[in-house]
């Protein structure tokens, strides 16, 4: 018996993890990342910065686009 996974098993397996942080990102992006928006500052515009970098550098990889 084979017990080796498939690389479409290990897909599926990273796809659904993928998934779930996806979930959890639209979560804490919907209550402002956890931060009182009357006591935003500069840090956190930074934080968002580098996020939103690693969002485009991510979605460069998987469809060639980045913005």
């Amino acid at each position: 018996m084979n017990t080796k996974p498939t690389a479409i098993d290990a897909y599926i397996t990273r796809a659904a993890a993928i998934h779930l942080k996806l979930t959890r990102l639209q979560q804490l992006a919907d209550d402002h990342f956890g931060h009182d928006p009357e006591a935003i500052h500069w840090g956190h515009v930074g934080d968002l910065g580098r996020v939103n970098q690693a969002l485009d550098d991510l979605l460069a990889i998987f469809d060639g686009q980045s913005k």
